[in-house]
């Protein structure tokens, strides 16, 4: 919608001085306009949790080195080339010469260094980048372009620190108390300085995030002149704005839209495979990382016998088909099946089995009471609060199945809905009894892992306790000892059994009932842009990747007519072949030749009148952004 207005207004502006309306549309910018269904949570690197947080920071703040779209290699990114020193004590990164943050200020070495620096040393910078930084000693920058780091120990992340490099220059203002309240949020007159292809603008919590090219990215210029990510909170709004041509692409679409999509000559509908997955967490006994209780969590569900018999109650499949509409996998650990290499199959699958859910029930000592509740010896009832996303409806929706299989075999749930935002804060807390959520998994399982270590858990600074990223509050010292031995073994054979014990371990110990990997729902107007690249290249998603690759690439459709993506093999049913070859529908960012006629004639007759329309349409645009 942002296109076609600013097109109107030119025409209309550009009849004034002339019939010939071409000159003034070459001058305008183009903007790709992406369509999601939640919200930054905050736009600071540090505090933002959300996909959507991540996708900003990704195109403001590149990493040192990158995920590769293809298959998860590793490849340069600020950094040329890396290498660790033959006692394993040292790990040199050799920067892109000439590289500058996005207000002209030279990036060298020190904000690499700087950044590194500032996590070792901080408490609140660990939350999102801690597990990175934990074998780290020091970072020094030996000249303009190399920066060397110091490890306590070797470690098989550092050729893939998925940690964005900031800028000192600004950052240094902003001390470890200010931090945390710190929006990081651009505006026109003074825009987030970042060295990604891409900068802050403008936003409008709720509504939308604008991004505007960055002049002064080592990459040099790219077809796109700025990127809006617009929040529809309503999933038939979403699609509207596709099949409308409000918007060019659509992320995390429900099922029922992405179907009406289908078919559509001018969208491409794609099914990227699972990077993620969902689950019921289960409120372990809330504490401190130094063990100091919190929250009021029902203490029965300590009990892992009860948290297995759960998970035995839970027909996943029946989930992904009812709820998902067959669009994903039955859950089993923390790894998605997407990485192949890391991903466990549990020796003792929990399947669907309420008579065995019943029977553990029975022998961990919690009988069917009169009322068709079961309770402990004492007479606790196990009745548990289950409380899901109210912005999300495959939330809610989950969370009323698990509430039915749970209710199947004794166990009363009471569900409460709060938003994303506020879910965050109940969990830190340590307020809840279950909840039903979800994590994007990294393809290194290291960041993974490290949300159940017992120092993940909240902490207490200054009389206030803060959320970190364990939400299930499991501690098991076993565990952390084999996150250690992980985080160091340099051999990959050796590591990678290291991490299917875990998997096997938290699968047992059951703080998640991992309910499904949901794939990712998304289109686009193939009619208006093209040039995507998936990650992985075998069935991967388009956007909110390990990377910004599509962002490299993509570009508007030129020709006198919009024709369908050459990328793309539509089937019979609509569907892409493949996710490397996607299917199309049309929300379309170009204007027809009948369109612009039209609009001419508009002009001719009523000039003045066109000019209040695109007005209004444009502030209502804006105020309505959902």
């Amino acid at each position: 919608m942002r296109r076609f207005l600013a097109t109107a207004a030119a025409m209309f502006i550009a009849f004034g001085a002339t019939a010939l309306a071409t000159p003034a549309q070459a001058e305008e910018p183009v903007v790709l306009t992406i369509g999601v269904g939640e919200d930054i949570d905050s736009a600071n690197p540090f505090t933002g949790l959300s996909s959507l947080s991540y996708e900003v920071s990704t195109l403001q703040y590149p990493t040192l080195t990158q995920y590769a779209s293809e298959d998860f290699g590793i490849v340069p990114g600020l950094a040329e080339s890396w290498e660790e020193s033959p006692d394993q004590k040292f790990w040199t990164y050799t920067l892109r010469p000439g590289m500058k943050w996005s207000d002209g200020t030279p990036l060298t070495a020190e904000d690499v260094a700087y950044t590194f620096n500032r996590i070792i040393d901080g408490k609140y910078e660990k939350t999102n980048f801690g597990s990175y930084t934990e074998s780290m000693v020091r970072a020094e920058a030996l000249d303009d372009v190399t920066v060397r780091i110091e490890v306590s120990r070797p470690s098989p992340v550092m050729d893939h620190l998925f940690v964005f490099i900031l800028p000192k220059h600004i950052w240094e203002g902003i001390d470890g108390k200010e931090v945390r309240k710190y929006e990081n949020v651009g505006t026109p007159d003074s825009p987030t300085v970042g060295s990604g292809p891409f900068v802050m603008v403008e936003r409008q919590p709720g509504q939308f995030t604008r991004l505007q090219v960055n002049p002064n990215w080592w990459g040099g210029e790219r077809p796109v002149d700025e990127v809006i990510f617009k929040v529809y909170n309503n999933p038939d709004a979403l699609g509207q704005a596709l099949k409308t041509g409000e918007i060019d692409f659509a992320v995390g679409l429900d099922l029922g839209v992405y179907e009406s999509l289908q078919g559509i000559p001018e969208i491409t509908t794609v099914s990227a495979q699972p990077a993620s997955y969902s689950e019921i967490a289960f409120n372990m006994g809330a504490a401190l990382d130094n063990g100091t209780p919190i929250g009021d969590g029902n203490p029965l569900l300590k009990d892992k016998a009860l948290r297995q018999a759960l998970n035995w109650a839970v027909d996943r499949q029946a989930i992904v088909d009812k709820v998902l509409g067959g669009q994903g996998q039955p859950g089993t650990t923390i790894i998605p099946p997407l990485y192949t290499q890391w991903h466990l199959n549990p020796s003792n699958l929990y399947t669907y089995d309420p008579a065995k859910a019943s029977e553990l029930l029975d022998a961990a000592g919690y009988p069917v009471g009169s009322d068709g509740v079961r309770a402990d010896a004492q007479g606790n009832r196990l009745s548990f609060r289950l409380t899901y996303r109210s912005d999300d409806p495959y939330s809610q929706k989950s969370a009323e199945f698990a509430q039915s299989y749970f209710s199947d075999v004794g166990v009363e749930i009471s569900l409460e809905g709060v938003s994303e935002d506020a879910l965050y804060e109940v969990v830190g807390q340590g307020n809840f009894d279950m909840f039903e959520w979800g994590w994007g998994v990294e393809p290194d399982p290291n960041y993974m892992l490290s949300t159940f270590t017992c120092l993940s858990r909240s902490y207490e600074e200054d009389g206030t306790i803060y959320a970190n990223l364990s939400d299930s509050f499991y501690c098991n010292p076993e565990y952390d000892k084999l996150f250690d031995e992980q985080a160091q073994e340099t051999d990959f054979a050796k590591r990678q059994a290291i991490v299917q014990q875990m998997q096997q371990m938290l699968y047992d110990d059951a703080p998640y009932l991992i309910t499904y990997y949901a794939n990712g729902l998304q289109a686009y107007r193939n009619d208006r842009f093209t040039g995507w690249v998936p990650q992985p290249a075998d069935g991967g998603t388009l956007v909110f990747q390990w990377g910004t690759w599509s962002f490299f690439n993509v570009e508007p459709v030129s020709g006198e007519s919009a024709a369908p993506d050459a990328s793309a093999s539509p089937s019979a049913s609509g569907e892409a072949a493949a996710p490397s070859t996607p299917t199309t529908e049309t929300s379309s960012g170009g204007v027809s030749t009948g369109l612009i006629v039209g609009l001419l004639v508009a002009v001719l007759v009523i000039a003045v009148l066109v000019l209040l329309v695109v007005r209004n349409r444009r502030s209502a645009g804006v105020d309505s952004r959902e």
